[in-house]
C-alpha cells in the first residue's frame, strides 16, 4: 500500500498548549502540586477536558455557597434549635431588622403597590433605593413566592416575618439568581481570559473554583442576604464580552449591571475607556463609535421603560405617586427644576418619578460616609472631624481625590486598550473608588475584589507573587466587614470560609506556601513577607483584643476604628499593587522583580 494518505483522510491536529489534554513542556517539569487547590486538580492535569472538569468545579463550589452545610447552629434567646446561619440572616434582631427584611419589603411593595409608588412608599421602612432592575427583580421572586404563600408577601402585615418556608424560598432565589448570572459569566470571562494568557485548563479550572469561593462574596450575599452577585455578573459578562471583541454586548451587559445596582459606577470609567480606546487605536472607526453609544442609549431606554410607561398608566387610572402627601414637596436634588417645570404638564409625572429614583439612588443627603468603613474618609475622620466642614465642600473634595485616583489607570486603559488589561484596571479603578468616593459601604469592597480576584486566571495568576497579593486583599477585606458581620452573630461563617479559602489557595494564618519562590530576589520576597506578615499578625491580634479587652468608657469604638485604620492602609497597598501590575503589563515600566526561568515560571502553576 502506499504510504501517502487517502484523500478523505485528515491527519491529526495537534494538541495547542493549554488545551487540557497534554501538558506543555513548563507543565511537565511540576513535580509537586504547591498548594492544597492544586492538589484537588492534580489528577486531572493532561487527561480531563474543561466540560468533564466544570461539573466537579461547581459540585465542590455549592455547598460553599449554602452555608447550612457548614454545620454551624445558632442559639437564640430562646431555644437551640436546628436553624444554620443561612438561614439566620438577623431576624431576632429588633426593627427594622436588616438587609433580609429590605429584600423581602421590596418584593412585598413591588408585588401590591402601583408601579409609580415604588420609590415613593414608606420610605422609613426600608424604601426602595436601587436601580430599576433590582425593582424588576424583585417584582419577579415576589411574584413567584405569592404564588406560593401569599402571607410572605402581604401588605404591612408580612413585615419582619420568621417564616421557615419564608426563609428558604428567599435563600433559594439567592441561589437561583447567582447560578443564572453570576456562574456562567465567571466560567466564561476566565476561559476566555485564560486562553488570551496561553493558560491550561487545568490553571483556569483552578482560578474558577478559587474565584467562586471567594469567601467575602459568600458572606454578603449567602449569609448577610445581599443580590451583588446578579450585579457583579453582569460586569463580569460586560468584560468577558470585551475579551470575545462584541463591545455592545459589553455595552449592554453593564447597563444592566448598572440597573441592577449603582454601584457599579465603580467599573464606569474603566468600561469608558476601555471602548472609547477600541474606537481610536490604532485607528479611528466611527462606526464603531456609534454603534456603541446607541446599545448604551437603547439599553438605558429599555430599563426604563416600565418606569416610565407605568407612571403614565397610573396617573391616567388617578393614581398618585405620593399618596400620603397632599402637596408634592420640591424635588430633594436638582432643586432648580422645581421652578422652571409646569405640574400640571402631562411631562411632569414622568420627570417626578425619574428624579425621585436618582434621589434614592444617590443618597448625597447622607453625608461623606454613613458607617465606620475602612476607606481614607472615615479613617481621616479620626483625626479631623471631617462634619464640621460643609456638605458642599466634602463632596467636592471627595469628587477630586477619586478621580484623581482613578484617571491614571484609565488613561493607561484608553491609550492601550489591550485586552490583558482589563482586569488590572478595573481593579485599581475601583479600589480608587472604595478608597476615596463618596458614602462607600463596608460590602462595597466586593467590588475591587472582584476583578483582582479573576486575575488568578491570567498567565502569572496561580504564581505566589500574585496568589499572595490577592489572598491577601481578599483576606484583609473579608476582615474589614467583620465588624458588620459581628452585627448579626455571623462570627462563625466569617472564620470557616476564610480560613478554608486561606487554606486551599496556600495563605496565611494555615501556610505560607504563597511566599518565597526561586528566581525571585530574596530581598523581595522577604519585604513583601514581611509586610503581609505585619498585616496578618494585626488581624489575628485584633481578633484576640476584640474577644477579651472591652474597649475603654470613653472610647466605646476603639476596636473598629482600629480595624478602619488597618484596613484603609491594607487597601491602599493593594491599589499600588494593581496599578504597578497594570503599568508592567501595558509595557510602561519593566519587571522590578527579575524575570523567572522556564522551569521557574512552571512551578508558579502550582
Amino acid at each position: 500500500m502506499s504510504g501517502r494518505p487517502s484523500p478523505g483522510h485528515k491527519p491529526r491536529r495537534r494538541n495547542k498548549a493549554g488545551d487540557g489534554h497534554h501538558l506543555s513542556n513548563s507543565e511537565a517539569l511540576v513535580k509537586a502540586p504547591a498548594f492544597p487547590l492544586a492538589s484537588f486538580f492534580w489528577p486531572a492535569r493532561g487527561s480531563v477536558s474543561q466540560w468533564e472538569l466544570l461539573p466537579l468545579i461547581l459540585m465542590v463550589a455549592a455547598p460553599f455557597h449554602q452555608p447550612r452545610d457548614l454545620g454551624t447552629c445558632i442559639e437564640t434567646d430562646h431555644e437551640t434549635d436546628q436553624q444554620t446561619v443561612s438561614l439566620w440572616l438577623g431576624y431576632h434582631k429588633p426593627p427594622p431588622y436588616g438587609d433580609y427584611e429590605a429584600q423581602r419589603h421590596w418584593m412585598e411593595i413591588a408585588t401590591h403597590l402601583p408601579i409609580s409608588q415604588w420609590y415613593f412608599h414608606d420610605l422609613q421602612w426600608w424604601g426602595l433605593d436601587y436601580p430599576p432592575l433590582t425593582a424588576y427583580h424583585s417584582w419577579l421572586c415576589g411574584k413567584i413566592g405569592s404564588f406560593i404563600n401569599p402571607e410572605w408577601f402581604a401588605l404591612y402585615t408580612s413585615r419582619g416575618s420568621d417564616d421557615a418556608d419564608l426563609k428558604v424560598f428567599m435563600r433559594a432565589t439567592v441561589l437561583v439568581t447567582e447560578f443564572l448570572i453570576y456562574v456562567p459569566a465567571v466560567v466564561v470571562f476566565t476561559r476566555r481570559y485564560s486562553k488570551l494568557n496561553g493558560v491550561a485548563n487545568w490553571s483556569a479550572s483552578m482560578a474558577i473554583l478559587a474565584i467562586l469561593m471567594q469567601p467575602a462574596t459568600i458572606l454578603i450575599d449567602h449569609v448577610h442576604f445581599q443580590y451583588n452577585t446578579a450585579m457583579l455578573g453582569l460586569v463580569v459578562a460586560s468584560m468577558s464580552s470585551m475579551l470575545a471583541g462584541r463591545f455592545l454586548w459589553a455595552s449592554v451587559f453593564f447597563v444592566a449591571a448598572l440597573g441592577f445596582k449603582q454601584m457599579a459606577l465603580y467599573y464606569a470609567l474603566s468600561v469608558f475607556s476601555f471602548l472609547l480606546g477600541s474606537c481610536i487605536f490604532p485607528r479611528i472607526n466611527v462606526l464603531k463609535l456609534f454603534g456603541i453609544a446607541a446599545a448604551t442609549i437603547v439599553s438605558f431606554g429599555i430599563l426604563l421603560l416600565p418606569i416610565v410607561q407605568g407612571t403614565l398608566s397610573d396617573v391616567k387610572n388617578g393614581i398618585v405617586a405620593r399618596p400620603d402627601l397632599e402637596e408634592p414637596p420640591p424635588f430633594p436634588i436638582f432643586a432648580w427644576l422645581s421652578d422652571s417645570l409646569d405640574r400640571d404638564a402631562a411631562y411632569y409625572p414622568v420627570v417626578e418619578q425619574l428624579v425621585q429614583m436618582v434621589h434614592r439612588v444617590f443618597p448625597f443627603a447622607r453625608g461623606l460616609f454613613e458607617d465606620k468603613v475602612a476607606n481614607v474618609w472615615c479613617s481621616l475622620n479620626v483625626v479631623v472631624k471631617l462634619h464640621n466642614y460643609p456638605t458642599e465642600l466634602l463632596q467636592k473634595v471627595s469628587l477630586l481625590a477619586t478621580l484623581a485616583s482613578i484617571l491614571p489607570p484609565n488613561l493607561v486603559l484608553f491609550f492601550k486598550p489591550q485586552k490583558n488589561l482589563i482586569p488590572f484596571a478595573f481593579a485599581t479603578t475601583a479600589w480608587g473608588f472604595f478608597l476615596f468616593s463618596y458614602q462607600v459601604h463596608e460590602k462595597s469592597v466586593l467590588l475591587p475584589l472582584l476583578p483582582m480576584t479573576l486575575l488568578l486566571a491570567g498567565s502569572h495568576g496561580l504564581s505566589r507573587e500574585a496568589r499572595s497579593w490577592i489572598g491577601f486583599a481578599n483576606m484583609l477585606g473579608c476582615w474589614t466587614m467583620f465588624p458588620l458581620l459581628k452585627r448579626v452573630d455571623l462570627q462563625i461563617p466569617y472564620a470557616v470560609l476564610t480560613l478554608t479559602w486561606a487554606y486551599l489557595l496556600g495563605l496565611p494564618p494555615t501556610s505560607l506556601s504563597a511566599y518565597f519562590q526561586e528566581g525571585q530576589g530574596v530581598m523581595v520576597q522577604w519585604a513583601t513577607v514581611m509586610l503581609h506578615g505585619a498585616f496578618y499578625l494585626a488581624m489575628v491580634s485584633w481578633h484576640i483584643a476584640e474577644h477579651f479587652v472591652r474597649p475603654p468608657p470613653g472610647k466605646p469604638d476603639l476596636w473598629v476604628v482600629a480595624n478602619v485604620g488597618v484596613g484603609v492602609v491594607g487597601f491602599g497597598l493593594c491599589y499600588l499593587w494593581c496599578f504597578y501590575r497594570l503599568l508592567v503589563e501595558a509595557g510602561f515600566i519593566s519587571q522590578m522583580i527579575p524575570t523567572v526561568s522556564k522551569k521557574d515560571k512552571a512551578k508558579q502553576n502550582r
